[in-house]
């Protein structure tokens, strides 16, 4: 009797019940179509903006699931400068940070070329430049050549979810679900994604890095699914949330048959969640674009546009004239000039919190209508 999904004879000839998923596929369409309506009514330096925010986050997040926190300013620094999008990045970006960037990059903004084998094994030695996983020695740019448990939690207190398929059936496995991947779709692109994420996890071909590259394959039709390399919302985010009904859905999966219906409904909620959190995420985004609107027709200087873009994009503490005067490289009477400029035109407000220096903030919209 058959311990594990992938025991079963063709486990791949995957079969759900469609009226279970229908609405929440629907829902899932419906506002992956809004979302993106949405971003196109930005400029360009905006939407590029919500982008570069939701790739730190994802891959972020993907990092996270693993147990591994990434330094956030090193991840967003790499996607801006291998993405063209600012120049102004840290000197230093740790080899693994790169490598998690080079590998989700490839994935969304490629997500058109075909998948193989060695675009795989490139992205595995991406994950693991040292070769280590840790302080462990791994096999890197090639399938596993062992057996593996699938185990979440910290060390000492692992819990096994699942062995993988058989080291001796990987690469037969592997090759059958590159073909698969890149045969045109007979499904929904988004139910697609979902079973890639599961087919790919259920083989785990490597050694270590599987959940992240299963959610990079994940990542890459969805962007297939939306025909855009253009990234809004964070599977991995979501996932992160829901890492126990992640597992739980998972390990069900495994011990059952080829009917994956539960896998999916999993799947399609965790992704309308993703795209339902996107407004949260992308709030200063969206606030900023908002801004913008309501001021298009103000005349401000470099100077002041300079120093508003940064109040919305996580501004470090208060702003101060003598802050000002730091960050645009002008005179303390300039920078008390362009302050009460700010003022009379209804952007800045003395902030009332006070202190022994004045402190400026934005106006909020709610203030500016009156309501």
């Amino acid at each position: 009797m058959a311990k594990y999904i992938y025991q079963h004879k063709n486990w791949t000839d995957f079969t759900w019940d469609y009226s279970k998923i229908a609405v929440v596929l629907g829902e899932v369409r419906h506002l992956q179509g809004k979302l993106l309506g949405t971003m196109n009514t930005l400029g360009f330096s905006l939407k590029s903006e919500a982008m570069l925010e939701t790739l730190t986050l994802d891959i972020m997040k993907s990092s996270e699931i693993e147990g591994e926190k990434l330094n956030r300013k090193q991840v967003r620094s790499s996607i801006a400068k291998r993405l063209g999008l600012e120049t102004g990045g840290l000197d230093f970006i740790d080899r693994n940070v790169e490598g998690v960037v080079e590998m989700l990059l490839d994935a969304t903004q490629n997500y058109a070329e075909v998948l193989s084998e060695d675009r795989l094994f490139g992205w595995h030695s991406a994950l693991f430049p040292s070769g280590r996983s840790g302080m462990y020695k791994i096999e890197v740019g090639k399938y596993r050549t062992g057996e593996m448990q699938v185990v979440s939690g910290a060390m000492g207190q692992e819990k096994v979810h699942y062995e993988a398929v058989e080291a001796n059936n990987v690469t037969a496995e592997m090759d059958k679900f590159i073909h698969w991947v890149n045969e045109k779709p007979n499904v929904d692109s988004v139910i697609k994604s979902a079973i890639a994420h599961l087919w790919f996890v259920t083989i785990h071909p490597f050694d270590d890095g599987n959940g992240r590259i299963a959610r990079a394959i994940s990542d890459m039709l969805l962007a297939r699914s939306d025909g855009s390399s253009q990234r809004f919302y964070s599977m991995s985010n979501q996932i992160l949330k829901e890492r126990k009904k992640y597992y739980s859905a998972l390990e069900k999966i495994q011990h059952g048959d080829s009917d994956i219906t539960l896998w999916l409904d999993w799947f399609l909620h965790c992704l309308k969640n993703a795209l339902l959190n996107t407004e949260i995420t992308l709030k200063s985004v969206f606030r900023k674009a908002d801004f913008w609107e309501r001021h298009k027709h103000t005349p401000l200087n470099e100077r002041q546009m300079f120093v508003i873009n940064k109040l919305f994009d996580n501004f470090y503490g208060k702003l101060t004239s003598s802050k000002w005067a730091k960050m645009t490289k002008t005179s303390s009477d300039t920078a008390l000039r362009d302050i009460k400029d700010l003022i009379e035109k209804g952007i800045l407000k003395q902030d009332e919190a006070g202190g022994r220096s004045t402190n400026y903030v934005l106006v909020s919209e709610n203030e500016n209508t009156g309501s």
